[in-house]
């Protein structure tokens, strides 16, 4: 899925930011440029958020001139929906010129927008969202934006490389991951997946480790008025409503042989979703790398430690990145959660710990794995290795 260069420099700024933790370097920035957006997804509730807020261009080109982001950064353009950043075009054409290394996000509702987009300012890669069939679309994403994806697949698919980004959730499930696995199949473009969590920014509502995968899959459609319901019924303490089912996917003892053998394809995404069985049961430990050379920036100007704590390191309209980033409060507060986190489940911060820790283990052993990295285990009995789990 990545090149042999985005894996090299990484590894570069891991050696790096270990030895000098007050100059770290960002192998990975996501600027959230705005929370508007024109979906109506169930399993993130941006497009309900008010006021809306956005990055304006200055700050964001502000930004990229900070010490701790190289012209090996790669930078993810998103939102909300980034095209509907009202400065998108004058964004976009700045990158095109001063930072090609970037990534643009999308959910293809605007597919015109989109593949122009595209074609003129050339992204080095393009992600876009598809959680299931037509059906499942609809009611998870609450606009009817399937063929959009299709048809953004087919117009742009020789001309960047294309990520179809599938997230497993409880409203879809793993009928739905085949059926994705297989247009990516199809027309030759990469899957990515990620598993639902908790994500502040996202004002997700249901909790991710009381649900099973597939058990509020349904045809309803989510309205704003039921999204602001919800959002202040949780703001306000009050219990969600009690869903009947218990955990059905996770726990059990046929949770691998769910998974789509499609799957194996994209090793990235098989053993990530292959070892939430064991997150979820707090058999495996793993330290957080991933918040030592990776940021994210918030259509407010914060800069949380992480895409799944509510911690922050400081806000760009009050100190700079390079601050936020490597001032010894913040490398306090960073080391402290690499080392003892294991909160989340979430694929921006656990897929790059675990092709860490399995390759270290692959090449230089346990033992000398977790002299380098840490304490870690894959699984309740700590003497098994990711190829005695993983397979």
């Amino acid at each position: 899925m990545f090149q042999l260069s985005d894996y090299a420099g990484r590894g570069y700024n891991l050696i790096h930011n270990r030895l000098f933790p007050g100059r770290k370097r960002l192998s990975s920035l996501m600027i959230y440029a705005t929370d508007l957006c024109d979906s109506g997804c169930k399993h993130c509730l941006i497009w309900a958020k008010r006021p809306v807020k956005y990055l304006p261009f200055d700050v964001i080109v502000k930004l990229m001139r900070s010490k701790c982001v190289h012209a090996s950064t790669m930078v993810g353009l998103e939102g909300g929906e980034f095209l509907l950043h009202p400065e998108a075009d004058r964004i976009l054409e700045w990158f095109s010129r001063h930072h090609r290394n970037y990534d643009l996000f999308s959910n293809c509702l605007r597919p015109e927008k989109l593949i122009e987009a595209v074609k003129k300012y050339k992204p080095h890669r393009l992600y876009i969202s598809l959680d299931g069939d037509q059906d499942t679309y609809l009611h998870m994403r609450g606009k009817d934006g399937y063929e959009k994806v299709l048809q953004v697949i087919r117009e742009v698919k020789d001309i960047v490389p294309v990520f179809v980004m599938f997230t497993l959730s409880p409203y879809n499930d793993f009928g739905d991951l085949k059926h994705v696995a297989a247009i990516c199949r199809e027309h030759k473009v990469f899957l990515r997946v990620g598993i639902y969590n908790n994500i502040p920014f996202f004002d997700t509502i249901e909790d991710a480790g009381q649900l099973a995968f597939g058990q509020l899959k349904n045809s309803e459609v989510l309205t704003y008025t039921k999204a602001k319901e919800m959002q202040d019924r949780k703001r306000s303490g009050e219990a969600a409503e009690e869903v009947a089912g218990g955990k059905a996917t996770v726990g059990r003892g046929d949770y691998a042989s769910l998974i789509p053998e499609e799957i194996r394809e994209y090793s990235e995404n098989y053993d990530y979703i292959r070892l939430y069985e064991q997150w979820s049961t707090k058999k495996i430990r793993l330290g957080c790398n991933s918040i030592l050379d990776s940021l994210i920036v918030l259509p407010d100007g914060d800069v949380p430690l992480c895409q799944h704590l509510s911690n922050r390191l400081g806000n760009i309209y009050e100190i700079s990145l390079d601050e936020a980033f490597n001032s010894p409060a913040s490398n306090k507060t960073q080391h402290h959660y690499s080392a003892n986190c294991n909160q989340c489940w979430v694929s921006y911060h656990r897929k790059y710990d675990i092709i860490l820790y399995r390759t270290f283990e692959k090449y230089f052993g346990r033992w000398a794995a977790s002299k380098m990295l840490g304490y870690y285990k894959w699984d309740e009995d700590e003497t098994l290795s990711y190829k005695d789990v993983v397979g």
